[in-house]
């Protein structure tokens, strides 16, 4: 399998795993019912795909098992008594006659029943009509019946669920289930946790209204995006961008607060979400496969090896153009490209590289910038397209529609934001005249908690 390339900054950039006290992207799809299924979970939002049969073939899964409407066919306090059961092996030997760790009498009996009723809840669940029409799931559910046809575990499946089993038929299973069959019944709950997040994440689609993108082959250099928004926004707004080989660079403009940082997590999270086969916030998606995505956000410095923030910038931009280098096809996205440096070294250095990007033609750029002066010399490249968010001034305050307009915008608003928080002038007169009781309507405390 073909996994997506990417990095821990594109990884923190999009908030793929959320802060300390926040949560993330990884949050929004977990509803996993088992311990087993969010590690799955994890695994697969650290690994993205780069194969199009692949993704579009986990996508297919996701969306009949949503069509269907399909739930998690087993109760968790089983799975979960099961999986605590299984836990129990330190020790196992060979010789079934020594086998895992002393378990009590009720501990035994928990765990094989609730094994038990596993095995007959999956062979409802693979035998189900509606489930073998998914032609996309059958290679998972041929394994499950591969499974379940084992001569080993016939007597299991002939037990009733939840039926009263004596004392020696017990000791029996925990035998069959603990030691000799062990890592038999360790693959059949990592078909189970694969399952899980299926239906899990086909649940977050119906909940959310998100849409399946449709992956198309690697190297069209595509994304038509319509309707996108970041889906951590409770009142988000909508966008549609659109990438080709003849539009394979987008530069963006807008005032601060305008909404630039939240349009490109919005597409950049929908294009790594979507290389995992997962629905997405937007209305409609198709992509090409990229071998890799790689944003630069939220980049830190690191004064302790004496880097500035500029030489981070630099360094991202080289590790860029290294693997742009070796022929791969990128999703590439700078928010503020050279911040780090001073405007005239700022306007050249944006000039001169995105320039090179543009020509790499089977590559996407999205660059935002606060150097509106370097798009004049961009024009002259046919296949950089020109996008910006506008600020519309009611007086004096601004106020953002962070709806997407083709063209470059000469917003600045730094300092009529400057002046209405009334900062000029708290730093000239002090705050010894606000009574202590009203300090929450200083201009301050607006600074402190803006709206």
């Amino acid at each position: 399998m073909i996994f997506l390339q990417t990095d821990e900054q594109t990884i923190e950039d999009l908030g793929i795993f959320g802060k300390q006290n926040s949560g993330g992207i990884f949050d929004i799809y977990n509803s996993a019912h088992t311990r087993g299924g969010e590690e799955v979970l994890k695994a697969l939002f650290r690994n993205p795909l780069s194969d199009r049969t692949a993704i579009n073939q986990r996508s297919s899964i996701i969306s009949h098992f949503a069509a269907q409407k399909a739930s998690f066919p087993f109760d968790t306090t089983a799975f979960d008594a099961a999986e605590r059961y299984l836990l129990n092996t330190s020790g196992r030997a060979k010789d079934t006659s020594s086998h895992a760790t002393v378990l009590n009498e009720k501990e035994m009996y928990n765990g094989v029943t609730a094994i038990i009723d596993i095995l007959w809840r999956i062979k409802k669940f693979i035998e189900n009509p509606a489930v073998i029409s998914i032609v996309a799931y059958a290679a998972e559910r041929e394994a499950i019946s591969r499974f379940l046809a084992d001569a080993a575990f016939e007597p299991a499946l002939r037990e009733k669920p939840r039926g009263k089993l004596p004392y020696p038929a017990i000791a029996a299973y925990d035998v069959l289930f603990r030691v000799r069959e062990h890592e038999k019944i360790k693959n059949l709950f990592g078909h189970i946790y694969t399952l899980d997040i299926y239906l899990s994440v086909a649940q977050v689609a119906i909940k959310r209204n998100f849409v399946f993108p449709i992956a198309l082959e690697k190297g069209l250099n595509t994304l038509n995006l319509s309707g996108v928004y970041h889906p951590e926004l409770k009142h988000p707004v909508a966008n549609t961008v659109f990438i080709d080989p003849q539009h394979n660079v987008i530069f963006l403009t807008g005032a601060n607060m305008a909404g630039k940082s939240t349009f490109l997590r919005a597409v950049s999270t929908a294009l790594y979400v979507a290389h995992m086969g997962f629905p997405v916030a937007a209305g409609n998606m198709e992509f090409s496969v990229m071998d890799g995505v790689y944003t630069t956000i939220n980049l830190p410095d690191k004064l302790g090896i004496g880097a500035s923030h500029f030489y981070m910038e630099v360094l991202r931009v080289k590790k860029i153009a290294t693997e742009l280098g070796q022929g791969k096809s990128l999703f590439v996205l700078f928010d503020e490209l050279f911040r780090g440096t001073n405007v005239k070294d700022a306007h050249e250095a944006t000039v001169a590289v995105t320039h090179a990007f543009a020509r790499k033609k089977t590559s996407m750029f999205i660059i935002s910038s606060h150097i509106v002066e370097a798009a004049e010399q961009l024009k002259q490249k046919d296949n950089v397209g020109f996008l910006y968010l506008p600020t519309i001034m009611n007086g004096t305050m601004p106020e953002y529609t962070y709806t997407l307009k083709e063209g470059v915008t000469d917003d600045r608003h730094g300092m009529v934001i400057i002046r209405n928080e009334g900062i000029l002038e708290l730093l000239k007169n002090g705050i010894k005249s606000t009574p202590v009781n009203n300090l929450e309507n200083t201009p301050l405390d607006r600074i402190k908690n803006p709206c």
